[in-house]
């Protein structure tokens, strides 16, 4: 059965569902029940302004269910994924006490446990395992709060979606996590089919294999069948599930039955359910989350939108927070995308439709647009929506009221960091995903035959952290669908932080505008940083330098160069771009410290997946390629250098075809396999230092070198 309009909008319903979970449970994670009870009462809303907290955060719930899930693109959608390849992709996706896991310790945190373990060469089928880790450090949470993505991709298939989150569980957890995780993954994809939960419970059962879970999940159905206050029910399960009764920072027995429980005592209400994950304590993002996902799919759009409105605030922004820094500025429209594919490929639908970057294609999506924040002089306010709603297709819907001259409209999407959010827990480290010298296009229309004008902008940060304006031509919008390209201006390699859409009007203007799609997949013309800056000494972290996402250990503007980085393991990166990059050229001058190897990165997807051009032992060049965990040497010769002598390298990728040139000696390598087709690029250190003069990257036209 081939994957339908009603599942693909069901996954959509089930990715908001999930990160609305996270967000309405988030604030108060780690709190006490008494405590939560005490402040709130309960949480119908969220609460994040209350306790003066950004909305959208970087949380390991979303962070690890999205990253781990890119196992099934960047394997080739394989009908049985291993952990032994999830594995893998938690190794080039996370950056080492920086990104997804709590960092807590061998021993302490699961996930860092088993990440560790990853490190050291132990495959994924085994890193996990209770006979290395022990049953306490093995049967905690995280097993069941990385998994809806796989679920999601098997709609219809619970048999496949408990073997595809069995995968992705073992990785860090085993016994009964594992157990619970496959359960609420069968239960998950089956309610694309079904919406009763007697049914839904009695055709998943089957999926259990330990007898732990077995009677865990029969005493929940029974309690929630007795009583239907939450509060009572959560109370019978402290009493006999609770935290003191299991090991570990945050078993997943409590934690799964407060899922079910969730589930159970909310019924059809989608609202209620999410706000009792949030509500009852133990991990409260994770639990809603959960919650949120499962009923999204079983519920539907129309479910999320029965009680307070959700979605309003998220407006489908979410974060993923990887070594891939391109791909951390999200929505739910995207990781939609990708579940899609997924689904699709694993029965057997290769052609894929490509996509502009903002295609709004989801009832109800806006992928991030809303009233610019950065715009604080006159303006008209805009209703915004899709105009799939309203049965005028798939677009942006801007609604005006007010436009008139001396009242221009700002709509925009944030493609970086906000200047203004301080970023706290969870460090949020992403590049940008729109940058000087790519050109965006836009197609828009009116309902109005002369219709309102328009034109592009963008806001960036400039050297002092200040938002800059910047914009293009205006254009008259009709009720044909017009298109504009513009091509962003240099601003010196700056951080674009938000693009959007100014609309004017010289007479009072009522009516809507569809904007049909917005797409930049292509490769900046030009991306340049150089010379020294830093403003002083003290300039230790300018927000213009967290385009960068690093893995080394210190990455940083040097008062004597651009950059620095240093590292004191193997596979030290930097690099900023994203996957529309595909054939450029990038340059650079390099000085060398203490240093086993070092050079310029291209055509990064992860910090284990790229090529590279280097340099080692004071003459040796080589053109390599990783991907994974296998290294291969494309092409080597002799270059002699010394420490401390500056001298620029040059790498070009095009197609399969790359070259390189360093100290007077030009490499020329193809890679048959053709392994990373596009990708960011940056800089490479294997234990010691390396300084950096300048940083440009241009698009590769035709061959060059």
């Amino acid at each position: 059965m081939k994957i339908s309009k009603v599942y693909e909008e069901k996954i959509y319903a089930g990715v908001l569902g999930k990160i609305i979970g996270v967000y309405l449970g988030r604030p108060v994670e780690g709190w006490p029940y008494q405590a939560i009870i005490d402040r709130f009462g309960e949480i119908p809303y969220y609460v994040n302004e209350e306790l003066d907290l950004p909305l959208i955060v970087a949380d390991d719930d979303i962070s690890g269910t999205f990253a781990f899930f890119r196992a099934m693109e960047d394997h080739g959608f394989p009908q049985a994924i291993t952990a032994d390849q999830i594995g893998e992709t938690w190794l080039n996706y996370i950056m080492e006490n920086r990104s997804i896991l709590w960092w807590g310790g061998l021993g302490n945190s699961t996930e860092h446990t088993a990440y560790l373990h990853l490190k050291q060469g132990i495959p994924g089928s085994q890193s996990g395992s209770m006979e290395r880790n022990g049953p306490v450090l093995s049967q905690q949470i995280g097993a069941q709060i990385f998994m809806d993505a796989y679920a999601m991709a098997c709609p219809g298939d619970p048999e496949q979606a408990n073997h595809l989150v069995r995968a992705c569980a073992k990785v860090s957890h085993d016994g009964v996590a594992v157990d619970a995780a496959g359960f609420l993954g069968a239960l998950e994809a089956a309610a694309f089919d079904e919406r009763d939960l007697d049914t839904l419970f009695q055709q998943c059962t089957k999926f259990i294999e330990t007898e732990e879970l077995r009677r865990l999940v029969d005493d929940v159905r029974n309690i929630c069948g007795a009583q239907t206050d939450w509060r009572k029910v959560r109370q019978r399960l402290d009493a006999k599930y609770g935290y003191h009764i299991y090991p570990g920072p945050c078993h997943m027995i409590p934690n799964h039955a407060m899922v079910l429980a969730g589930i159970l005592c909310a019924g059809d209400d989608f609202a209620e359910s999410v706000k009792i994950g949030a509500s009852a304590a133990w991990d409260t993002d994770c639990n809603a989350g959960n919650i949120g996902c499962f009923n999204g799919i079983r519920l539907g759009l129309e479910g999320l939108e029965a009680g307070p409105d959700f979605r309003g605030p998220v407006g489908d922004r979410l974060l993923v927070i990887t070594s891939d820094g391109g791909e951390g500025m999200s929505d739910a429209v995207k990781e939609t995308r990708r579940i899609v594919r997924a689904a699709k490929a694993l029965r057997g639908e290769t052609k894929t439709e490509a996509l502009p970057r903002f295609g709004f294609e989801y009832p109800g999506s806006v992928q991030g647009f809303q009233n610019c924040p950065y715009v604080s002089y006159p303006k008209c306010t805009v209703r915004i929506s899709n105009g799939n709603e309203t049965g005028n297709g798939n677009g942006l819907r801007l609604r005006f009221d007010t436009l008139a001259q001396g009242a221009n409209a700002y709509v925009s999407a944030a493609t970086f960091l906000d200047l203004k959010e301080e970023y706290r827990n969870y460090e949020t480290y992403v590049s940008p995903t729109l940058y000087t010298g790519q050109t965006v296009t836009v197609t828009a229309d009116s309902e109005l035959e002369n219709g309102p004008m328009m034109r592009p902008y963008i806001w960036y940060a400039d050297r002092d952290s200040k938002a800059l304006f910047l914009s293009g031509e205006w254009m008259r919008l009709t009720k044909e669908t017009s298109v504009c390209s513009w091509e962003i201006p240099d601003n010196g390699g700056l951080p674009v932080l938000r693009f959007g859409l100014e609309f004017a009007s010289e007479k009072r203007c009522r009516g809507d505008v569809f904007v049909r799609s917005i797409d930049w997949s292509n490769t900046p013309a030009r991306l340049e940083q150089k010379g020294i800056m830093m403003r002083d000494m003290w300039d230790t972290n300018p927000f213009w330098a967290k385009m960068f996402v690093s893995s080394a250990k210190n990455f940083a503007p040097n008062l004597n160069c651009t950059y620095c980085i240093s590292h004191d393991e193997k596979g030290g990166l930097a690099t900023v771009g994203t996957r529309d990059f595909t054939d450029y050229t990038v340059s650079s001058s390099l000085k060398f410290s203490l240093h086993k190897r070092g050079g310029l990165a291209v055509r990064c997807t992860g910090h284990r997946r790229y090529y590279a051009a280097v340099v080692s032992g004071g003459n040796v060049f080589q053109i390599i390629r990783r991907y994974d965990g296998e290294e291969k040497v494309l092409a080597e010769g002799k270059a002699a250098y010394a420490q401390f002598e500056k001298h620029k390298m040059t790498v070009t990728v095009r197609g399969n075809e790359l070259g390189a040139s360093f100290g007077g000696v030009t490499l020329r390598a193809r890679d048959e396999l053709a392994l990373q087709k596009c990708g960011g690029a940056g800089f490479l250190i294997d234990e010691g230092a390396m300084f950096i003069d300048g940083f440009l990257l241009e698009r590769c036209l035709e061959w060059n070198m």
